[in-house]
C-alpha cells in the first residue's frame, strides 16, 4: 500500500509540500495527527534518514501516538526501519542538555526536579533569605517563578519589575532558588526548556551541530507554544528552515499556563515565504454542530480562519434547554443521558462545563439515579483538598476532639505551626490518653508564651467557631469559616490561576450548604452526605457519561455532548468579561467544546445560580456565546423557560419557594425584555378562606399541602393580604418561608 493512498487531496498537499516553512491549519477532527505521521513516513519513505527528522509535542501519549503510527506505515512498505526523534519538548531537552551540559558548568547526571523536590528546593532557599515566614506559602512562590520562566523572565527582570513586597519577595526567592538549584546540580522542568535555549543561542558550534542533525522539523499542535519553545523552534531551524507546524489558532485554550496564540497567528511573518495550507475535511462531527461551533469562533479578531466541511451529514439542529436553576439543569441532563442510553447503550456521553466547582449538581443527580459516570479533570467534588481542609474546621467546631480534623488544619493556612510543635503535642496526648485539644491548654500553659503563640491563635479561632455554630444557617457559618480561619484570603492573596478554581470551589460548597438547608438538611447531615459521596466516588472505566471541564475534553470526542452553564460570568468567566484577549481565549474554549461532539450538541443554562455567601439565588443572562449562533441551528427542549435567542426579564432576587410547575408557568408569562408587564397575580385557596377572620394570626397552626414539600404546618405569618408570607415547618423538608400568591398551597385533611 502506498503511503499517500489513505489520504484525501488536502491531506495528500500538506505531505507533499516537503521543503521550506509549512504552516498546516488542521481544523477540528481533521485528523492533523495522520498528516504529520504520514508525512514523516513519506520523507524516510524518500530517502531522508529517520534520525535527521523532529518531531515535537505535548503529551507522553501523543509521542507514543505518533511513533506507533509511524512504525505501523513504514512497516507497511519496503521503506525499511527507521528511528525519527518523536518526543515531548521537554523528553527532547532533556537529550539534548545530557550532550551539552558541560557547556553550562552542568553535570551530564543532572538530577530533574520533581514538584516536590522544587519545593523543598524553594524552601531552602527562603531560609537563606531568611523569609520562611512570610505571608505567601512555597507553592504560592514557586508557581510565580514558573510563570516568570515560562516567559522567559529571569530572577533580575522579575527584581527589576516587581512593584510591591510580594513581588520583590518572589523575585529574590527565584533568584535564591535558581542558586540553590545550581548548587544542587538540578533543574526543574521549566529550566529543560531554558538551559536547551541557553545552549543554543550561548554556542554557536553547538547550535550549527544541532542545526545539521535535524533536517526535517515538525510541531504538533504549535497554537499550545510559549515563548520559550517558539526561540527553541528558531533556533533549531536555522537561517533555511523545513519546519512544518501543524496546529489550529481557533483551539490555543491555554493562555493561562504561558501559550502565546501569537506564535500561530505571526508564523508566516515570522518565517517569510511560508506555505499555508488548510486540511478542513471533518470527520468527526455533523455538520451543523460545525457551523455551529464556526458561527462562534468567527466573532474573535485574532484568527486566521478555516472552513470544515463534514463527511457524516447534516446531522439535526442543536438542542437548547434553560432550567430554572443549577439543580433542575442537572436533572435534565440526567434524564436526555437515560434516554440515550436507553435508545443504545454503546453511545458516549459527556457532560462539560467551565469550571470544576459545577460538577456537583450532575454528580449529584447522577448518583441520585444510580449512573455510572466517570470524572475528568479533577477530583470529585467532596475530595479536593480545599473542600476537605474547609469540611475539616467544620468538624471540630461540631467535635473538637476529631485529631485528624484537627491535624489536617492546624497549620493551614500557614500559621507558623511547624512539625516539631504537632509531634510535641502528639506526644503529651499519647502520655495523658486524650485527644489532641484535650491536651492543647496543658501544652500551651507549659511552654514559652511567644514560641506557643500560633497555637494559642489556633485554640481561639476553633473557639470562636464554636460558638458561631448554634446561631448560623449552615451556609452562613461555611462563609464564616472561610473568612475566619483566612483560607479564602490565602487562596485570594496567591492570585495565581491555580488557585482560581479552588476559590470557585469554595463558593460552590457555601451552594451546596444552602441547598442542603432547604431540604431540610442539618450540618451533620451534609457532612454524612460528603463523606459517603467520597467514599462512593471512584473512576469508572466502564461508564458511559464523562463529567469534564472544558479544558481537559481538548482532544477528544464522544457521541453526545451537553455544554452547561452557558451564562455570562460562568461561561464566559466573570475574568474575562472586560479583557478581549481573555474573551476571545474563553470563546476559543466554546469551541473546542462543541466541536468535541459526534452526533448531538445539546446547550444548556440556568436562570439563577447562587452567588458566594449568599443563601438567595440572584438571576443570570444568558451567554454571549447563544447569541452567536443562528437560531436555524438550534430546537428549544421540551420544558425550556426560554429559546436558545430569547432574552427574558426574571426578577433579580426571587421569592425561590413555589413550585417548579408554577415557576414555569410563571416565566412564560412573563414579557420578554426591554418591556415588562406585572406577572399577573396567583392567590391561594387558602388566602380566599382566611378573608375576614379575626384575630392576630389566623393561619398559625394550620396544616397546608404545598405540591412539592408536601404536608406542613404554618408556624409563622408576615404581612397582609397579596405581599403575606408563610413560614411553614415541612416534616421532610424543615421550615420553608413562602410567599402565598406563588406558593400554590391548599389546605391538608
Amino acid at each position: 500500500m502506498d503511503i499517500l493512498d489513505s489520504l484525501n487531496p488536502q491531506q495528500r498537499e500538506a505531505v507533499l509540500a516537503t521543503n521550506g516553512s509549512i504552516l498546516i491549519l488542521a481544523g477540528a477532527g481533521t485528523g492533523k495527527t495522520r498528516v504529520i505521521t504520514h508525512r514523516i513516513a513519506y520523507l524516510i519513505r524518500q530517502g531522508v534518514p529517520g534520525g535527521a527528522i523532529l518531531a515535537v509535542t505535548f503529551t507522553n501519549k501523543a509521542a507514543d501516538e505518533m511513533r506507533d503510527r509511524v512504525r505501523v506505515l513504514l512497516e507497511s512498505t519496503d521503506a525499511g526501519p527507521s528511528d525519527p526523534w518523536i518526543s515531548t519538548f521537554h523528553s527532547f531537552c532533556v537529550r539534548l542538555l545530557r550532550r551539552e551540559a558541560p557547556r553550562l558548568g552542568l553535570p551530564r547526571d543532572f538530577a530533574i526536579y520533581d514538584d516536590e523536590e522544587q519545593l523543598a528546593a524553594l524552601k531552602l532557599a527562603l531560609r537563606d533569605l531568611g523569609a520562611e515566614d512570610s505571608g505567601d506559602t512555597p507553592r504560592e512562590i514557586l508557581s510565580r517563578i514558573s510563570f516568570a520562566k515560562n516567559h522567559a523572565i529571569t530572577p533580575e527582570q522579575a527584581l527589576a519589575d516587581a512593584f510591591d513586597e510580594r513581588s520583590k519577595l518572589a523575585a529574590r526567592a527565584y533568584e535564591a532558588y535558581e542558586q540553590t538549584l545550581r548548587r544542587c546540580g538540578g533543574l526543574d522542568f521549566d529550566d529543560l526548556l531554558l538551559r536547551a535555549v541557553e545552549v543554543l543561542r550561548r554556542f554557536e558550534e553547538a547550535r550549527k551541530a544541532w542545526q545539521q542533525r535535524f533536517q526535517y522539523l515538525h510541531v504538533d499542535e504549535y497554537q499550545d507554544t510559549n515563548r520559550v519553545q517558539y526561540d527553541l523552534l528558531r533556533l533549531l531551524a536555522g537561517p533555511r528552515p523545513n519546519l512544518c507546524v501543524v496546529g489550529d489558532e481557533d483551539q490555543s485554550i491555554y493562555r493561562w499556563r504561558g501559550a502565546d496564540v501569537g506564535n500561530i497567528l505571526s508564523f508566516s511573518k515570522d518565517f517569510p515565504d511560508t506555505q499555508v495550507l488548510r486540511v478542513q475535511k471533518n470527520y468527526r462531527s455533523r455538520q451543523k454542530i460545525l457551523d455551529a461551533a464556526a458561527a462562534v469562533v468567527s466573532k474573535n479578531v485574532k484568527r486566521i480562519g478555516k472552513e470544515l466541511t463534514a463527511t457524516r451529514g447534516e446531522g439535526s439542529n442543536l438542542i437548547f434547554f434553560e432550567a430554572r436553576d443549577a439543580r433542575a439543569e442537572a436533572e435534565y441532563v440526567c434524564q436526555r443521558v437515560i434516554e440515550i442510553q436507553r435508545d443504545d447503550s454503546s453511545l458516549y456521553c459527556a457532560v462539560m462545563y467551565r469550571t470544576n466547582a459545577q460538577s456537583r449538581a450532575f454528580e449529584e443527580a447522577f448518583r441520585a439515579r444510580g449512573i455510572r459516570y466517570r470524572l475528568l479533570g479533577g477530583f470529585s467534588f467532596y475530595q479536593r483538598a480545599e473542600i476537605q481542609d474547609v469540611l475539616a474546621y467544620v468538624r471540630l467546631a461540631m467535635f473538637a476532639d476529631d485529631d485528624i480534623a484537627l491535624l489536617r488544619v492546624v497549620n493551614t493556612p500557614p500559621r507558623g505551626i511547624g512539625k516539631v510543635t504537632v509531634e510535641s503535642l502528639r506526644a503529651l496526648a499519647r502520655e495523658r490518653d486524650t485527644s489532641l485539644w484535650s491536651a492543647l491548654s496543658e501544652f500551651i500553659d507549659s511552654g514559652s508564651a511567644r514560641a506557643l503563640a500560633p497555637l494559642r491563635s489556633f485554640r481561639e479561632l476553633i473557639e470562636q467557631l464554636r460558638e458561631k455554630l448554634p446561631s448560623l444557617p449552615p451556609a452562613q457559618f461555611i462563609a464564616f469559616v472561610l473568612e475566619a480561619t483566612g483560607y479564602l484570603d490565602m487562596l485570594r492573596q496567591r492570585d495565581s490561576a491555580e488557585d482560581i478554581a479552588p476559590i470557585d470551589n469554595l463558593n460552590e460548597l457555601v451552594n451546596a450548604m444552602a441547598e442542603g438547608a432547604e431540604r431540610g438538611e442539618t450540618l451533620s447531615d451534609f457532612l454524612d452526605r460528603a463523606a459517603l459521596v467520597s467514599d462512593a466516588d471512584n473512576f469508572d472505566e466502564r461508564a458511559a457519561v464523562t463529567l469534564l471541564t472544558l479544558h481537559t475534553a481538548k482532544g477528544l470526542e464522544f457521541d453526545h455532548v451537553f455544554l452547561t452553564g452557558l451564562e455570562e460570568g460562568t461561561f464566559p468567566h466573570s475574568r474575562s468579561l472586560h479583557d478581549p484577549e481573555e474573551l476571545e481565549e474563553e470563546r476559543r474554549l466554546c469551541y473546542v467544546g462543541m466541536t468535541r461532539a459526534r452526533d448531538t450538541l445539546t446547550l444548556t443554562r440556568a436562570v439563577y445560580r447562587r452567588i458566594y455567601g449568599s443563601e438567595r439565588l440572584h438571576d443570570s443572562s444568558p451567554s454571549r456565546f447563544l447569541q452567536e449562533i443562528p437560531m436555524e441551528l438550534v430546537d428549544t427542549a421540551k420544558g425550556s423557560l426560554a429559546a436558545a435567542g430569547e432574552t427574558r426579564r426574571y426578577e433579580p432576587d426571587p421569592e425561590y419557594s413555589y413550585s417548579a410547575e408554577e415557576f414555569a408557568r410563571r416565566v412564560r408569562r412573563t414579557v420578554p425584555a426591554p418591556s415588562r408587564e406585572r406577572t399577573p397575580r396567583v392567590r391561594s385557596e387558602i388566602s380566599a378562606s382566611a378573608r375576614g377572620k379575626s384575630g392576630g394570626n389566623p393561619l398559625i397552626g394550620q396544616r397546608v399541602r404545598h405540591p412539592t414539600y408536601g404536608v406542613g404546618t404554618i408556624i409563622h405569618v408576615d404581612g397582609e393580604d397579596d405581599d403575606r408570607k408563610l413560614t411553614v415547618s415541612f416534616a421532610n423538608h424543615g421550615t420553608k418561608k413562602l410567599v402565598e400568591r406563588y406558593a400554590n398551597l391548599s389546605w391538608a385533611q
